[in-house]
């Protein structure tokens, strides 16, 4: 990102806190109300970046969200009490 103008890094930057805000929050909910489900977490794929610099990249992250959520999701409906 070095050659990128600072405005565009900070707008990346903001985008990768609100995404990984969102994954914070949906872990925290499956961890409190649904304990059954977090132990399945650690086997969840999750990669940094499929490029060779290894930054964290937007798309892994809205990828590792939207893999959640479809986890929490599909738990909910499999699962109703």
């Amino acid at each position: 990102m070095d050659n990128y103008p600072v405005k565009t890094i900070i707008t990346y930057m903001k985008n990768l806190s609100k995404i990984m805000q969102e994954v914070v929050e949906i872990t925290t909910e499956i961890e409190t109300r649904y304990p059954e489900l977090y132990k399945y977490l650690d086997e969840t794929p999750f990669h940094i970046c499929k490029t060779e610099n290894k930054d964290v990249c937007k798309d892994d992250l809205e990828e590792y969200l939207l893999t959640l959520k479809d986890q929490l999701q599909h738990h909910i409906q499999t699962h109703k009490k």
